[in-house]
């Protein structure tokens, strides 16, 4: 690029001077590894980095926009911006509006009195700042907060365990803070039941030290619904239970069983932020990553909580683990504990920039790294510092076998129950009896519509529908008429392969009451369904060894493989073409071990080659 960028087009977009800085600051260091003394420094270029980019993608909506705007409610419309001006179109007078929420934006009476349906209008939108601000006071504050034993942990300075220094159990270790000031990590790989362990430990805590302090989060509102939920269940702990929303949240998503024990204002069913006496009242605070910051905000004192639980760590940068930690840690009164895998998805990062230079690792990755967290050839884990969780709960021997291979060491033993994981092993469309697991090879092609890049493959559509009406006659011989979301899951890379199957099921979704989840691996993360249909969609009628690798797109990922293959419990089907699929390592090993074992069913890679070179020849003679 110009002006001396050193960045990729695709990162950057756009040669801005802001861009030129950030890429000239970050030269001196790129080369240096991350450490205590430029972990501020590094950390903020990486987000002001992001920024840009974030920046970037949200301009791209205001060129040359022009909007017919269909307004619903009297007083609002809903949008996915945080923040917009409003124009009307070939006019240069502004109509002004206020932001209400992250979804929902009210107008002035001034627009309301002249607005007339039809009428267009020119939006401006700019991106939300406060979760790169909370990220960014995190970062700086690691210093003030002195977590260097939090950040970068040698253990050297953890307490020695005077009544049970042979623990083994991560629930002991971590109520026992065997690891404080450094943090406990709890490795689960899929079905293994982190929050479950959470859970417990949490239970325990509130059993056997009431007078200590708990704060638990998540990532996002649904993994800290989630968490939340699974605490309330406890009787012990369901009554010092308070779970904080952000301002934003939408009040309708509010679980049943959360909304007695939540910062929701009954009258005005509006959030309100208490003040800061009563949140050190409730003895377990429960908030997502983000909103953990209204409690730095607050001023509650950084030696209130004796433990600090993320679930989910993994899926969050590090600099969003950062905000409850920055602030509101005491590192020798409270013991950190990271729940999580990173063997599978991991933080949703926009610039590439930033992501291939450390922005994309999560700490419990990062930390994982570290001597005092890996595994020792001889005794494994240090127990004291990390625990691996073995036993899944989730899904049949078959269906678990190849990504156990892949990522755990062969590792992982299987524990579900073995009514819910054999309930399809005699459904008849199985290749195998007793295996359930089916790979079926499709020769489709990709496909695009003129006005949008996204991808599908209408021949995997079709396939799809096929499975479905199967597996919804089965339902229905078994009795079941109403098909409930957590029976049936579809897994789908493309957004436009969802549309295609959304619509070309919809006739099995009225017979069904309920049909499935159509959605990405993304949307999986930390979901099970019974039944689990997977579509690759990327299909090619003629490969050369240059664009392969290319052809398989986001594929091509092995952490959205490993979270695709495991969400099933009782029957995997997916559904893909081998042609492509055999140029990923894992997928050829998903394939072989599809075909050694009987279930594989479909077009093969040589029927493929076979195919295609008799149409070469047929054009030859012609």
């Amino acid at each position: 690029m110009s002006h001396g960028c050193s960045c990729k087009k695709r990162v950057c977009h756009a040669c801005t001077s802001d861009t030129i800085f950030l890429c000239y600051l970050f030269r001196h260091l790129e080369n240096m590894p991350l450490n205590w003394i430029n972990y501020w420094q590094r950390f903020k270029l990486l987000l002001h980095i992001e920024e840009l980019q974030k920046r970037t993608e949200i301009e791209k909506l205001s060129q040359d926009s022009c909007y017919t705007l269909k307004v619903l409610l009297v007083s609002c419309i809903v949008l996915s911006c945080r923040f917009l001006s409003l124009h009307r179109a070939h006019q240069l007078s502004c109509l002004s509006l206020s932001v209400h929420s992250t979804t929902r934006v009210n107008f002035e009476c001034r627009f309301l009195s002249c607005f007339k349906e039809g009428m267009r209008f020119h939006i401006s939108f700019a991106i939300n700042r406060m979760p790169l601000r909370n990220q960014h006071r995190a970062a700086e504050l690691v210093y003030k907060c002195r977590l260097r034993e939090v950040l970068f942990p040698t253990g050297q300075s953890a307490f020695e365990l005077e009544n049970n220094p042979e623990q083994r159990k991560a629930v002991e270790h971590i109520v026992a803070a065997s690891a404080k000031p450094a943090p406990y990590l709890v490795f689960g790989p899929p079905g293994t039941g982190k929050t479950v362990t959470l859970v417990e430990a949490i239970k325990r805590i509130v059993k056997t030290r009431p007078s200590c302090n708990i704060l638990a989060c998540a990532p996002s509102n649904s993994a800290t619904d989630n968490l939340c939920e699974k605490i309330l269940q406890d009787k012990i702990a369901k009554p010092s239970v308070y779970r904080l929303y952000a301002l934003s949240c939408s009040v309708t998503k509010i679980p049943e069983m959360i909304k007695s024990c939540c910062n929701l204002n009954q009258k005005t069913k509006r959030f309100e932020i208490p003040l800061k006496a009563e949140l050190m009242s409730h003895k377990i605070m429960v908030t997502s990553l983000q909103t953990a910051s209204r409690l730095v905000s607050k001023g509650i004192p950084s030696a209130h909580y004796s433990y600090l639980f993320v679930d989910e760590a993994s899926y969050s940068a590090e600099t969003e683990c950062l905000i409850p930690l920055a602030g509101l840690l005491k590192p020798h009164k409270c013991q950190v504990v990271l729940a999580g895998d990173p063997k599978q998805l991991g933080p949703i990062i926009s610039s590439m920039l930033a992501e291939t230079h450390g922005l994309g690792v999560s700490m419990l990755e990062r930390l994982m790294n570290i001597d005092l967290y890996k595994r020792h050839e001889t005794y494994g884990f240090n127990n004291r510092f990390i625990s691996k969780l073995l036993r899944n709960y989730r899904s049949h021997p078959a269906i678990l076998k190849v990504p156990n291979e892949l990522f755990y060491d062969g590792e992982l033993q299987s524990y579900a129950d073995t009514k819910t994981t054999s309930s399809f092993c005699r459904w008849e469309q199985l290749p195998r009896k007793g295996f359930p697991l089916i790979f079926h090879g499709v020769a489709g092609t990709n496909e695009r519509d003129s006005n949008d890049p996204s991808v599908y493959n209408m021949a995997e559509v079709d396939v799809l529908k096929e499975y479905l009406k199967a597996l919804v006659a089965h339902f229905h011989k078994k009795g079941v008429n109403k098909i409930e979301p957590n029976n049936i899951g579809i897994i789908v890379p493309y957004r436009k392969q969802v549309e295609k199957i959304n619509k070309r099921t919809a006739l099995i979704k009225l017979a069904s009451i309920y049909s499935s989840q159509v959605g990405s691996v993304e949307q999986f993360q930390g979901k099970e369904f019974n039944v689990t249909l997977v579509s690759t969609v990327r299909s090619m009628t003629k490969l050369t060894a240059a664009n392969q690798k290319f052809t398989l797109g986001f594929v091509d990922n092995e952490r959205r493989f490993n979270v695709a293959m495991t969400r099933a419990q009782a029957l995997l089907i997916v559904v893909g073409d081998p042609r492509v699929l055999k140029t990923d390592h894992n997928w050829n090993t998903f394939i072989h071990y599809c075909a050694t074992n009987g279930c594989y069913r479909g077009i093969t890679v040589s029927d493929a080659e076979e195919d295609h070179r008799a149409s070469g020849n047929m054009q030859d003679e012609s």
